[in-house]
């Protein structure tokens, strides 16, 4: 009876162990999206299609009207040039998705293209952490080291800091996203977001997630953290040298310059920050959505309108593309 008794632990053993293992192979996972109220889909459709088409076509504009006007061609547009192009990139790797299930009524992203969005949606929001970083930079050394501007940032440096954020950005999605794809799934796949974003999907997982919660812990204080705390650093020092200007008009263009950008760093690392270190995220998926709406959608969509749109360099560059439309 014994003998018996352990063949049939052991058959048990290996039949669950099978069914685990399949269980890890799922097929697809089910997105919540922001609501279930069916009359307020064609509401939500609208809304985002509209914020991701003026998100697009407000940051080509940016795109096309520093590469068209010679007088851009400095390290800060060049900055901001390609902070539009990874905003466009950035909203392009949710929203359509989430348009296209609403449009359809299926909740549905497959397994593989999950992982695909999660890589391409870390990979973006870092190079944004990293370009908003840069532009801080640019601006500490513009007011607070003028006369060494045009050496510290000359072209070469502005490129070679662009590819190490490329780098840096695509080696960090790239250790989330093989990190996510060694978890266990089970029955339970619904992703309580409009996105496959790295946190819900890792408490997902029915496997141990203690070295993925560490390692995005981690991550999260060492890059966007350690970013926040350089750009608030920088600003310190910008607003000491801005109180030694004498002319008021020149303090009153760079504290408008200052705003600007505090209010897009802030909105971004707040909410981000916010979604990533919440111990809570799924007694708060609705908050959570929420704050990812803002650093997702609405920030990369007020880019142009902070950074360029009030800006009259870019306004003189605009004009011969406005004429060329017509």
């Amino acid at each position: 009876m014994k003998s018996t008794h352990v063949i049939f632990l052991c058959l048990g053993s290996s039949i669950y162990h099978m069914e685990l293992g399949n269980d890890t192979q799922i097929s697809e996972f089910l997105l919540l999206g922001l609501s279930d109220v069916p009359e307020l889909q064609p509401l939500l459709f609208g809304l985002f299609l509209s914020m991701y088409l003026i998100t697009v076509c407000g940051n080509l504009l940016i795109i096309l009207a520093t590469i068209s006007d010679s007088h851009l061609h400095t390290p800060m547009y060049f900055f901001l040039s390609n902070l539009s192009f990874a905003d466009i990139c950035f909203t392009s790797t949710t929203i359509p998705k989430m348009l296209v299930n609403i449009q359809t009524q299926s909740k549905v992203i497959t397994y593989a293209g999950c992982i695909t969005q999660m890589f391409f949606f870390i990979l973006f929001a870092g190079l944004d952490i990293c370009l908003l970083t840069m532009m801080a930079y640019d601006r500490y050394v513009a007011i607070c080291h003028p006369l060494h501007y045009t050496v510290i940032m000359n072209p070469q440096i502005c490129v070679l800091m662009i590819l190490v954020s490329w780098v840096m950005s695509a080696l960090h999605s790239l250790l989330h996203s093989l990190m996510a794809s060694q978890l266990s799934f089970c029955t339970h796949v619904e992703i309580p977001q409009f996105f496959c974003e790295l946190n819900p999907v890792v408490h997902l997982a029915c496997s141990d997630t203690f070295l993925n919660d560490v390692v995005i812990y981690l991550t999260a204080m060492g890059i966007a953290g350690s970013s926040l705390i350089y750009v608030l650093y920088s600003y310190s020092k910008i607003v000491s040298s801005i109180r030694a200007i004498s002319s008021a008009q020149g303090r009153y263009k760079a504290f408008s310059t200052c705003a600007s950008h505090l209010s897009v760093v802030s909105l971004f690392y707040c909410t981000s920050l916010g979604v990533y270190l919440s111990s809570g995220a799924t007694q708060s998926s609705l908050l959570s959505a929420a704050a990812s709406v803002m650093y997702t959608v609405v920030t990369p969509m007020l880019n142009p309108f902070i950074y360029s749109l009030r800006n009259k360099d870019i306004k003189r560059a605009l004009k011969p593309l406005s004429k060329e439309e017509k």
